[in-house]
Order: structure tokens, then C-alpha cells, then sequence
């Protein structure tokens, strides 16, 4: 056992390299079997005979309906990359024993490609998304990979089912980069076979009419995450336990999950949000805090990106309209006693949650140890600062904006 694990941690090791164009081949016949990286150039496309009709906007379900190809690249620890396909959608075939089932080896993203004011299709800061997944491959000792290259194939694939991208407003094609280990073989090790697909799935706004706030329970004898642990990475582990808390929430009347720790119950996150809050200081200013990436919480894309406007605005560098002159940004650490004493003073201003899915999620009330702490959410259901932001990311979503964060699909083929 100890020669097939550092066999298989030194074939993992090789296959992390960049040379994408470097092919691996077979030493006794000199054959290709394989490259380095993940090579877009290499990409096979089997078209999808039987073309779906894409459901009516009107009637899309989050995640319920899928387009008509996936992308699919298969990696093992001694032949590397395969060449990536682009392939009907459709079942995996995987072994009983496969690593998957047992150890949960499973990483994903999400992001989003949109239809512009002109028609073209553009993708979010994808680069973020790519970096993302990389640390969390590392982390499952997993495969990476060029992000880069992953990006021109996803790409080809959003070009392929572009039909599926809806027109309308607030609408857009969801894109879930997955990651799994696929070694039919028990035992707690490196996996020596993985495989990376992608899927997409229309979607329509996250708010049907306007913005809805959300309730959250923070109960402080529950944790997501701790220091030392996997709670910075996107791991399907990390989602699953959290569902029962989630259902528990609900029967009190409570949307989602905040997040504590510690003994000074720290916030952390929002379900599978980050979260913001907006306080009034002494000296007049605005602060908008989100607690910092310490470890414990998942580094967002949405949370990056509400930090990086909110700091460009502060700098007069790109003004945006709605948020207050005075505004300070922190990345700090705050827990409820703070929530409660600014909601007794009447300096709490708003919270809101920040996701791919939503932007922002305002909330209304958080419940902690019996009692509602009253969050202000403004007449439309959502405070200027969160209101604000979802403009702001959207225009530059949507190409209103010019911003190197939308990137044109056609830029990538």
C-alpha cells in the first residue's frame, strides 16, 4: 500500500503542471495518451442529435432544466488529461466503488453567462471562478488545471447551447463546473482517476417582482466551519450537512442559516451566501462590513466584486450612485453582540447576503437565542446600499457598462 500511494501522489504532482501543449505519451510505443494540462485545442464535439426546445422563461424552475451538451474531460494520474468533449447531456457511468460515493472527493463551481443589451453572450469574471476551483482541487488533492483553458472550453460550450441562454431581463444560463474523483477502488487516497464536467441550466431571476427579504436563524450551538477546516473551499461536503439545519430553520419561519462561531459568536456566512452589513458610526460615516477571509469562510465572487466597487467608489474612481459619500469599507471580524447593541442604538442600517445567484439578498430580521433583532429593509424591500450594488453588478453584467470583469464569449473562441 505505501508504494501505490507515493506512486499515485507523484503521478498527481506531474499532472499539476501548465504546459498544456505538452503531450504525455506511452514509453513503450511512443503513442500520445494524454497531455499535462487541459488542452482546448484538443476538444472533440459530438453534436447533440435530438435538439430540445428550451423551456418558456416564464416556467423556469432553478436548476431544473438542462441544455443540450456538457463538457466533459477525464484525467488519470499516470496518462494525464484527456482530450476535453463536448457531448450530448446525459447519465455518467461510474463504478459502485468509485472514490465519489465513499469519500466524497467533489469540488463545483458556479457562474453565469448572459445575453447583453446587444445580443451577445458575455461571462462573469470567470477567472475568479477558475482561480476558485483550483485551490479547491488542491485542497482534495484533486487534479488542477489551467483556468485558462477550462474558460475557452466552457466557452465553446456556452457558444454551442447559446438557444438556451434566455433574452429577457434578469435572466440567465447557470454554469456548473464540477470536479470529482472517479477511482474504482475503496480506500482513503489521493484519487488516481478524476473526472472535470460542465453542465448549464437556464434560469430566471432570483426575484420574481422586486426584491424579498429573507429572515435568517443564527443558532450559536450550530458551525459551518472552523479554523483549520475546508469551510474557504467549494466542496459538495460542505453543502450537504447543511441541508436538515436548513429545513429546521424554515419550520420557525426562517429562510435560510447565519452562521456563528466561537464563543463571541462571530458572523461567518449566509447559507451559501456571504453577508454584508451596513452600520452608522459616531462620526457620521457609513461603514459597510463583511467579515474577512480568515479561513472559515468561502471567498466569493459576488463578495469580491461588492468590495471591489464599494472601494472604487470610496476613491472617487467610479462613483456609483446610491451609496453614501461617507462610506467606509472594512473587512473585519463582527459577531452578534455588536448586531444587537447597533440595532438597540438605531446605527444598524441593512444586511444583505451576496451570491451568484441572487447579488444581494436583503434581510429583514435575524433570530438569535428566542428574539427577533429587527434588520431595516427600506420600503422596496431592500436598503440603498444593496440596492446599489445589485445595479451596479448588473449593468456590468449586462454590458451597460464597460467593465474588464464581463468578458464576450466570442473574445474566447
Amino acid at each position: 500500500m505505501p508504494a501505490r500511494l507515493s506512486s499515485s501522489s507523484a503521478s498527481v504532482s506531474a499532472a499539476h503542471g501548465r504546459g498544456h501543449s505538452t503531450v504525455l505519451s506511452d514509453p513503450m510505443t511512443g503513442e500520445p495518451t494524454g497531455h499535462h494540462d487541459i488542452d482546448a485545442s484538443a476538444l472533440i464535439i459530438e453534436e447533440n442529435k435530438t435538439l430540445r426546445e428550451p423551456p418558456p422563461s416564464s416556467s423556469l424552475v432553478f436548476g431544473h432544466s438542462f441544455a443540450d451538451h456538457m463538457l466533459a474531460v477525464n484525467w488519470n494520474g499516470a496518462t494525464g488529461w484527456a482530450a476535453p468533449r463536448i457531448q450530448p447531456y446525459g447519465p455518467l457511468t461510474l463504478d459502485p466503488s468509485s472514490v465519489i460515493f465513499h469519500y466524497a472527493p467533489s469540488l463545483f463551481e458556479g457562474m453565469k453567462a448572459y445575453k447583453d443589451v446587444e445580443g451577445r453572450v458575455r461571462l462573469f469574471r470567470p477567472d475568479m471562478n477558475m482561480k476558485r476551483m483550483n485551490t479547491s482541487a488542491e485542497r482534495m488533492a484533486l487534479p488542477t488545471f489551467s483556468g485558462k483553458e477550462l474558460t475557452k472550453l466552457i466557452a465553446k460550450l456556452v457558444s454551442l447551447d447559446s438557444n438556451w441562454i434566455p433574452s429577457e431581463p434578469g435572466y440567465s444560463l447557470y454554469i456548473r463546473p464540477t470536479l470529482i474523483g472517479t477511482q474504482a477502488a475503496l480506500g482513503v487516497h489521493p484519487a488516481n482517476d478524476a473526472l472535470l464536467f460542465v453542465i448549464s441550466s437556464p434560469v430566471g431571476p432570483y426575484y420574481k417582482t422586486g426584491f424579498k427579504p429573507v429572515a435568517l436563524e443564527a443558532d450559536p450551538s450550530l458551525v459551518r466551519a472552523w479554523p483549520g477546516g475546508v469551510g474557504q473551499y467549494k466542496l459538495g461536503a460542505n453543502y450537504g450537512p447543511g441541508i436538515r439545519v436548513q429545513m429546521e430553520a424554515a419550520k420557525r419561519g426562517y429562510q435560510q442559516n447565519l452562521w456563528l462561531f466561537g464563543e463571541e459568536h462571530w458572523l461567518t456566512e449566509v447559507g451559501t451566501m456571504n453577508l454584508f452589513v451596513a452600520l452608522k458610526r459616531d462620526d457620521g460615516s457609513t461603514e459597510l462590513v463583511t467579515p474577512p477571509l480568515n479561513g472559515t469562510i468561502l471567498p466569493g465572487v459576488t463578495r469580491d466584486s461588492i468590495l471591489g466597487l464599494a472601494r472604487d467608489h470610496v476613491s472617487k474612481k467610479a462613483p456609483i450612485e446610491g451609496l453614501p459619500d461617507n462610506l467606509v469599507v472594512s473587512e473585519r471580524e463582527i459577531n452578534m453582540g455588536e448586531i444587537i447593541k447597533a440595532s438597540e442604538k438605531g446605527s444598524l442600517i441593512e444586511m444583505f447576503g451576496a451570491g451568484t445567484a441572487a447579488i444581494v439578498s436583503p434581510v429583514d430580521r435575524v433570530g438569535f437565542k428566542g428574539r427577533d433583532i429587527q434588520i431595516p429593509a427600506g420600503e422596496e424591500g431592500a436598503g440603498p446600499i444593496a440596492k446599489a450594488m445589485l445595479k451596479s453588478i448588473t449593468d456590468i453584467q449586462l454590458g451597460r457598462v464597460n467593465h474588464p470583469w464581463s468578458v464576450l464569449v466570442e473574445d474566447l473562441l
